[in-house]
């Protein structure tokens, strides 16, 4: 974890598991998915357009927790270096779904996410 950039942290959010994943109900899968060159703020935004709502607090810049109707995300975001000079953020998101609901809202996370990263 590099300073206060890396949220995935259970003593941060008691809401998360030790490993920094968001809880999942009995028959649900997880998945974590990374991508450069957007904000936590922006990823956020997503998911709330994908149907989720924002956990603990309103601004999506502040945003760890997303819960929608089958599906929780845990956010964080970090600073990367992506060549000798240059740095971007990295925003990692940990899914926790029901099976059938991460099949559908992946790819359209991936896809916005995609667009908007570098």
């Amino acid at each position: 974890m590099s300073g206060s950039d890396r949220d995935l942290d259970p003593d941060l959010d008691p809401d998360l598991d030790a490993d920094g994943l968001p809880p999942a109900e009995e028959g649900w899968v997880r998945e974590t998915v990374a991508y450069r060159g957007i904000s936590r703020r922006l990823a956020a935004h997503y998911l709330v357009n994908l149907g989720g709502e924002l956990v603990g607090t309103d601004d999506p810049a502040e945003a760890t927790r997303v819960d929608g109707d089958g599906w929780r995300v845990a956010l964080s975001a970090e600073t990367v270096t992506a060549a000798a000079a240059i740095t971007l953020t990295e925003v990692t998101a940990a899914f926790a779904g029901e099976p059938d609901t991460l099949a559908e809202l992946l790819p359209k996370y991936r896809q916005k996410a995609m667009r908007a990263g570098g």
